[in-house]
């Protein structure tokens, strides 16, 4: 009896790198590995998406429809080439609108793309229903998803096979239009026998001959388990990863896998029926770990946790955030985080913990650490425990819904997601095009979709002003050493005991040429003399805006400066009415907390 082929997409160049470097990965960098990937049998592959989108804005200076664009060109016209969606939210933390939705599928498909896996964080049907039918008017392939996890021990009410069969049916039930089905777990905590459960429960719901994936991640440790209980009950392909990006918070490897089915009858190759060649999967493993030896691996990127089973964190986020968090010099508190994490599941309504449902609890379990217990709730999630994301698995915890409508004054909704996006002029494309003509840029469908997915930030990349913010060892070694860096950077330098926020433009020299200077004060809050006061940062992060400047009128309540951290944006408000006596900082600068922002005099 001939061996079953389990068809692999390789999520090496946008899950892996998404996993293990927070998406922190250049194009030139990664580019030259595809092809031995190729060599090896890979038919199949995840090209971006997801967070691959705007961490390319955000931390590369690179346009992600160039990405694209590169890779199509590399692999040629008869590969796959996969991404990932967020079904109303595309690639987004916020919901879009039906303009933003249908832009997303056509550039996506104009850009390369095959195939779109779409999914919604809460499994709620009414978020899957206009943006599948987006992916199939453009002529892509829509791989319709169910998220999967385990609840925190003790839990129950969803996530369970009878749940996610309820999912399924409503999904169908919906005449959503699809080509395929994956059950997509990216905690990697669904347990073995509940994977196996809901792939034989699926085989049976739905059409003979559908194709069933399964994705999962390896964080908690069970992932290959998972894996096999999944192509045992009947599943057509799953997605692994290669070195140095596979394994711990990514997906299991492709040769891991492959030595863990010896003896069954399973085999791992791709669509065309084709067996995978491991001695050149080796060889391609051995290709990309040289391309990628210059970028910091964190630690945390290749561990599997036993905490994660009881605040269930995508590995797709963890590191994202973990990086986040060393940039802003708190990693220590990491381990509090987590350990929040799984009250903010438990009493947020069960969403799947996957971006951008993921993100808000991550978000919310930092405030609790920085702020105090529910202090101060962060505005994704508290909207989502709202509904403004549509309608949860189960229904939030009822303190946690009135401290979240009191902050945010917000009253709770049951509109779906998409007609409130609609509402909204600022999601609109003739609002993005405004933006982009009132800073003389083009006004091209892909700018207009840049705008509407990254924000302020889409627009600093447009204008030139995006930096580089990569972890390469080189790097560290260098400006350790004193010697020239390649990148662009902000740095720290103290001249007689003060400290002074330094901008580089055009990298370091041994004697320091320093380019642009901001006095900034040490991390202790400065004294007031006489009427003066410090308002002072909150947590650490970096300036989003200055909202004011030296010789302004302040009123007490005004918000005069907004911080940025952990993709949270915090209000900043004057104590008291005063005048701008001094401003400590720029936008885009570094901020440690309790540092003077301004001084009101």
């Amino acid at each position: 009896m001939a061996k079953k082929i389990i068809q692999v997409m390789d999520t090496t160049y946008r899950d892996g790198f998404q996993s293990v470097f927070g998406g922190r990965v250049l194009m030139e960098d990664f580019l030259p590995s595809i092809e031995s990937a190729m060599d090896a049998g890979i038919k199949h592959f995840e090209a971006g998406g997801g967070a691959r989108f705007q961490s390319l804005f955000f931390y590369l200076n690179e346009n992600a429809f160039e990405m694209m664009d590169k890779f199509r060109e590399t692999v040629g016209p008869d590969i796959k080439l996969q991404t990932l969606a967020r079904g109303v939210n595309t690639v987004s933390l916020d919901t879009g609108s039906k303009e933003m939705i249908d832009l997303h599928a056509q550039l996506f498909k104009k850009h390369g793309i095959s195939h779109i896996r779409n999914f919604d964080a809460l499994n709620d049907v009414r978020n899957l229903q206009y943006s599948a039918q987006a992916i199939k008017n453009a002529g892509l392939h829509h791989e319709m998803t169910v998220t999967l996890m385990d609840l925190p021990p003790g839990c129950t009410g969803a996530h369970d096979v009878a749940f996610y069969e309820k999912c399924l049916r409503e999904f169908l039930d919906a005449g959503i239009p699809y080509d395929s089905v994956v059950f997509k777990d990216a905690s990697g905590t669904a347990s073995p026998q509940k994977v196996y459960d809901t792939i034989k429960m699926a085989r049976k719901l739905l059409p003979e001959g559908t194709h069933i994936r399964l994705h999962t991640h390896e964080t908690a440790n069970i992932g290959v388990s998972s894996y096999i209980a999944a192509v045992e009950a009947g599943a057509d392909g799953i997605d692994l990863a290669r070195e140095p990006v596979s394994g711990g918070t990514a997906q299991p490897d492709i040769l891991v896998l492959r030595h863990a089915l010896k003896g069954k009858d399973f085999i791992l190759g791709n669509h065309l029926e084709e067996e995978l060649d491991m001695e050149k999967v080796l060889e391609s493993e051995i290709i990309l770990r040289e391309s990628l030896k210059d970028y910091f691996m964190p630690p945390e990127a290749k561990e599997v946790s036993a905490m994660i089973q009881f605040s269930p964190m995508p590995g797709g986020a963890l590191t994202a955030n973990t990086q986040m968090m060393r940039d802003n010099k708190i990693l220590d508190k990491f381990p509090e985080v987590i350990k929040e994490m799984r009250e903010v599941v438990i009493k947020g309504g069960y969403g799947t913990s996957v971006t951008p449902v993921s993100q808000f609890y991550f978000q919310q379990a930092f405030n609790n650490v920085m702020f105090g217990k529910w202090e101060k709730i962060a505005e994704g999630y508290g909207k989502m425990v709202l509904g403004y994301f549509g309608k949860t698995p189960v229904e939030p915890d009822a303190e946690t819904m009135r401290i979240a409508e009191e902050q945010l004054g917000l009253k709770p909704t049951t509109k779906p997601a998409l007609e409130i996006a609609d509402a909204d002029e600022k999601k609109s494309s003739a609002s993005a095009k405004k933006l982009l003509e009132d800073e003389n840029l083009e006004t091209t469908d892909e700018n207009i979709f840049i705008v509407l997915a990254c924000g302020p930030k889409g627009i600093s990349f447009l204008k030139g002003e995006a930096k580089v913010n990569v972890r390469k060892i080189s790097h560290e070694e260098n400006s350790s050493k004193g010697n020239k860096v390649a990148s662009n950077g902000e740095y720290t330098v103290v001249v007689n005991g003060q400290k002074y926020a330094v901008q580089v433009a055009d990298g370091i020299d041994a004697d320091i040429q320093v380019k642009e200077v901001a006095s900034t004060p040490s991390s202790a809050p400065t004294p007031a003399s006489g009427e003066e006061t410090d308002v002072v940062a909150p947590l650490p992060g970096s300036v989003f805006k200055m909202n004011v400047k030296v010789g302004d009128s302040v009123s007490e309540g005004d918000v005069v400066v907004v911080m940025e951290a952990m993709k949270m944006e915090t209000d900043v408000k004057a104590p008291r009415d005063g005048s701008v006596t001094a401003v400590h900082f720029n936008a885009g600068d570094a901020v440690d907390n309790g540092q003077p922002l301004i001084t009101i005099g």
